[in-house]
């Protein structure tokens, strides 16, 4: 094991799509919780947030007249639903899972108490953080770095689309050049998009690294916990 015990891994919902336009994609969440449980017997202690723009946006909540509150809301349940398919295809697996949320909804996730998420992770059980930080107009990208400060993980990796952090849009601009490292302040003062900017911010205060990469290929996490170079590091 290298110089990260505690992981935090973000993932969006899009990730979730696969080649789909919406919703989840079975052999996206099989993939998933094939590398998360590679982690787990690694002896990983792992901390998941999961996005839910797979599922509904709250910024998409205006163009329906829905206020961006209550669209922020409906986010958030989505990122529950995209939580129970994770935590059901790592159980399938064997893997002992707990999914928790910030807002609460007894029924089928535990709420999110810290102390209790830090002690599942002792005990080796991977955990989902769903529902973002429980309220509105935060990020999941700020759930996450909120998340991996509150529980003392080692390092926020964000797996994307993408293969690391651009000086542009690399789908826009064929002449965008990707970082291998940058600084908190060059990303925050270029701004880039691959994180909010509160995220940037709340890692940088604490001194929390981020490694940003590609979680379309297999095996990607695993080869970067053994030191591999790829993707890119924000520190």
């Amino acid at each position: 094991m290298g110089k990260y015990k505690r992981i935090l891994l973000k993932l969006s919902g899009e990730a979730l799509m696969g080649g789909d336009n919406f919703g989840i994609s079975p052999d996206m969440v099989d993939q998933f919780a094939d590398e998360i449980k590679v982690l787990n017997d690694e002896g990983y202690e792992v901390a998941i947030v999961i996005g839910g723009g797979n599922i509904f946006r709250g910024l998409q909540a205006g163009h329906i007249g829905i206020e961006r509150v209550q669209g922020d809301y409906m986010g958030m349940l989505a990122t529950v639903i995209n939580g129970m398919a994770l935590q059901g295809a790592l159980e399938g697996k064997g893997v002992y899972t707990r999914l928790l949320s910030a807002i609460s909804i007894t029924a089928v996730c535990e709420p999110y108490i810290r102390r209790k998420a830090v002690r599942h992770l002792e005990k080796g059980r991977v955990i989902i953080l769903a529902a973002g930080t429980g309220n509105p107009y935060f990020t999941t990208d700020s759930a996450a770095a909120l998340r991996a400060n509150e529980l003392g993980a080692d390092v926020l990796m964000k797996g994307t689309k993408v293969d690391g952090i651009y000086t542009a849009d690399p789908e826009k601009d064929l002449t965008a050049v990707r970082y291998d490292t940058i600084t908190f302040n060059e990303a925050i003062n270029r701004e880039l998009n691959v994180m909010d900017q509160t995220a940037f911010t709340l890692c940088k205060e604490n001194n929390l690294p981020i490694i940003v990469f590609s979680i379309k290929e297999r095996g990607n996490i695993l080869k970067i916990l053994n030191g591999a170079e790829i993707g890119t590091v924000v520190s």
